[in-house]
């Protein structure tokens, strides 16, 4: 047993007030001459020793107070808790009742939102299952097993491998594959209205690398691409209003000619000069590519590893999200040494002081105590 607080152990300096108490309410002896000794020759008294008058009840309150200093104290109770209940869960979509057979003891759950258990309904809203695996993980007490029964191949992965604070016992159930996700689109590039031809041209062969069979029109007039397109300005001269409202809404815009000096590199070709900058601006991003637009003057713009290079860093690939379940297994991270856990016995100290309270209060008002001494 440790103190948290052992400055709460001053406390039991309370003990010298019963002790006072019952030393001052002793019982008076009152002395009485008889004629016939006095007579007698006077001899030492012997020495008075201390008696405590009705010992049982300074015991109790002695007790008492010790229990009080004890809760100021804070004991905490240290060494191995007791074992907690395994989990068991169960992703939805696998037939639960199937997985559990006969099994009736354990503790099921559904792999979830709020982990209900398995025999209720599982949430509507469904989750990424490393997301709450990842999440019951942090719930659960250290040491506690767990058992994890997932779908074969594994939905809703985010790209990162499953790390996890304990041992857990991987179970894929093999399912069918009823649809494989859908590949990105690339993004869609959007020119002004009076943009050069060279710059036109150049723009169609890299919407032609990309995969795009017919690249989308110039913007008629004064308007501003679409969200999620990415405008192109040609021109050598500055913004305009409606495309820099544009820019700092959200938008981004891909220019050619020299960045602004707080432009960061984005990309680089093979023998590291700078292909592409990156200006913060508001909410948006401006691209600058080097050079002009004149791919027959502009060498940047003739590199073969461009197309490639521009299409990932204007939209990165997604992660998958569909894998096999038996190489996405948890892996266990290195923890510290978990510390032994505390635990506070302060329920019981109260039920043992509210106790020694009414049992002292009863001693005190009792008959016998009420008797003439």
């Amino acid at each position: 047993m440790n103190l948290l607080f052992p400055l709460g152990l001053a406390a039991l300096a309370a003990w010298l007030l019963p002790l006072l108490i019952h030393l001052a309410r002793r019982h008076p002896y009152t002395p009485l001459d008889f004629a016939a000794l006095r007579w007698l020759r006077a001899q030492i008294r012997p020495r008075q020793r201390i008696r405590f008058d009705d010992w049982p009840l300074l015991l109790v309150r002695l007790l008492l107070l010790a229990g009080l200093a004890l809760l100021l104290a804070r004991p905490a109770l240290t060494g191995p808790a007791p074992a907690p209940t395994a989990w068991t869960v169960v992703a939805p979509g696998l037939d639960a009742t199937a997985l559990r057979g006969t099994a009736e003891a354990g503790n099921w759950h559904w792999l979830a939102p709020g982990f209900p258990a398995i025999d209720q309904a599982p949430s509507a809203t469904s989750g990424s299952l490393p997301s709450l695996l990842r999440e019951l993980d942090a719930q659960l007490p250290v040491g506690t097993a767990l058992t994890v029964h997932v779908p074969d191949p594994l939905p809703g992965l985010d790209g990162a491998r499953l790390q996890l604070s304990r041992e857990v016992q991987w179970r894929p159930q093999p399912m069918p594959v009823t649809a494989q996700p859908r590949a990105a689109t690339p993004p869609r590039l959007r020119v002004h209205s009076d943009a050069s031809a060279t710059a036109q041209h150049w723009l169609n062969a890299l919407q032609r690398a990309w995969g795009v069979q017919a690249p989308p029109s110039p913007l008629a007039g004064d308007a501003v691409p679409e969200r999620g397109e990415i405008g192109v300005w040609s021109r050598s001269d500055a913004l305009p209003a409606h495309w820099q409202a544009w820019l700092r809404d959200g938008g981004r815009v891909m220019t050619a000619g020299k960045p602004a000096a707080s432009a960061s590199i984005l990309l680089r070709d093979a023998q590291g000069a700078p292909l592409l900058w990156q200006q913060r601006i508001g909410h948006g991003y401006l691209l600058a590519l080097p050079g002009d637009w004149n791919a027959a003057s502009n060498a940047a713009l003739r590199d073969p590893q461009l197309p490639r290079a521009l299409l990932l860093a204007l939209q990165p690939p997604t992660a998958p999200r569909l894998g096999d379940a038996r190489d996405q297994a948890p892996r266990r991270t290195a923890l510290p040494a978990a510390t032994p856990p505390l635990r506070e016995p302060t329920p019981w100290l109260l039920l043992a002081i509210l106790l020694l309270f009414a049992l002292e209060r009863w001693m005190a008002s009792s008959s016998r105590r009420r008797g003439p001494a």
